[in-house]
């Protein structure tokens, strides 16, 4: 005879409930913004060209990639954010953030450091109505590094005592001298950007390898690089103060890049590269700058010791671009990333078939 001390009792499953379409659908969204966002923020971010600063190295139009990888992400400093957005909401003037959270920056390890040549996105420092890490997205070539000693001499950048070997593509302004009368195809056809017909004939942007093919052409009579001289003085050129620096875009410097760690005399001649980074970047509360002197708590400050690394960032197209030269030093912390690969391109006046610039589809950025 079987005898059972116990027998489990049946089990009634109750079946879960099917997700209406709605809470799918909603589900599929989060789930996709949450991924993106991530995605965006520590791997790989899309971004655009929309001025000439770069060309002819990267075009008005061109769609890169720029990674986060390379020098590490940043966590972020403004939390409070519509997510996917920069400074505004699509479409619209209306902020997509609250700075009523302010956080701490610091950056997860990369796989290289910011190299000397590398082309950079950067939240542009001089930009004081957003938060450090919503500033303005601009795209540079590095020229200077943390502990450099950089100057250009007649339009060629040095670094160290050495002459930096410069882009293949760089631009910079020439006048060509001719009696001839050229139309827009000419330029169009080899490329060069013409800003204006002068007098005897035409200002164009173009590299130093297509003056010398158009200096070979029989009506054109010279092609003469517009090149700032030394005695020429820029008032606008960084640190603006034209009357002990008497500098221009072509003719710079020599300055010393800031690099953490490091310690500098603080006099009236030095005071004037470093007072931007002193006030507003290295986060001094106190910290003010009274009839040509540094004061820190009310102390009367001869020296300081920079908080981080600083870059000196310049477009390729020499003679049209609004960077480090006029603004001085990139911090470490406005480092967004490296940018690596052009996906698209797309040609603003060229016509519906015509558009995209396919031979730069997928080139890598050098």
């Amino acid at each position: 005879m079987n005898v059972k001390f116990w027998e489990k009792a049946p089990q009634t499953r109750t079946p879960k409930k099917k997700k209406g379409f709605l809470r799918e659908w909603g589900d599929a969204i989060l789930f996709a913004v949450i991924a993106a966002s991530l995605i965006r923020w520590a791997t790989f971010e899309a971004y655009t060209i929309p001025t000439p600063s770069m060309e002819r190295s990267l075009l008005v139009g061109d769609f890169l990639f720029v990674s986060k990888l390379h020098y590490g992400p940043r966590t972020p400093i403004t939390p409070l954010q519509v997510p996917l957005t920069h400074q505004t909401i699509w479409g619209t003037n209306i902020p997509s953030y609250s700075d009523a959270i302010q956080l701490p920056s610091y950056r997860l390890p990369g796989f290289s450091e910011v190299s000397r040549g590398d082309v950079v996105v950067f939240n542009f420092p001089p930009e004081e109505h957003h938060p450090a890490d919503l500033r303005t997205n601009y795209i540079k070539r590095c020229v200077g590094l943390p502990g450099d000693s950089l100057s250009i001499r007649n339009a060629q950048v040095y670094f160290n005592g050495k002459p930096m070997e410069n882009p293949t593509e760089m631009q910079s302004s020439y006048l060509i001298v001719t009696d001839s009368q050229l139309g827009n195809k000419f330029f169009d056809d080899r490329k060069i950007t013409l800003i204006q017909p002068i007098q005897g004939g035409y200002a164009v942007h173009t590299t130093p390898a297509q003056a010398a093919e158009l200096e070979k052409l029989d009506f054109i009579k010279q092609v003469i690089a517009n090149i700032s001289q030394p005695s020429e003085i820029e008032p606008a050129v960084f640190p603006q103060v034209p009357s002990k620096y008497a500098w221009n875009k072509d003719n710079f410097g020599p300055l010393y890049i800031p690099k953490e760690g490091v310690t500098v005399a603080i006099t009236p001649e030095s005071l004037p590269f470093y007072e931007k980074i002193i006030l507003g970047y290295e986060h001094n509360e106190n910290a003010e700058v009274r009839d040509g002197r540094l004061y820190m708590n009310n102390k009367d400050v001869t020296e300081y010791t920079f908080k981080q690394d600083y870059y000196f960032m310049m477009g390729d197209n020499r003679h049209n671009s609004l960077d480090s030269r006029y603004w001085g030093f990139v911090p470490e912390d406005h480092i967004v990333g490296k940018a690596v690969l052009i996906w698209m391109s797309s040609d603003a006046n060229g016509s519906f078939l015509n558009s995209i610039r396919w031979n730069r589809l997928f080139n890598m950025i050098e």
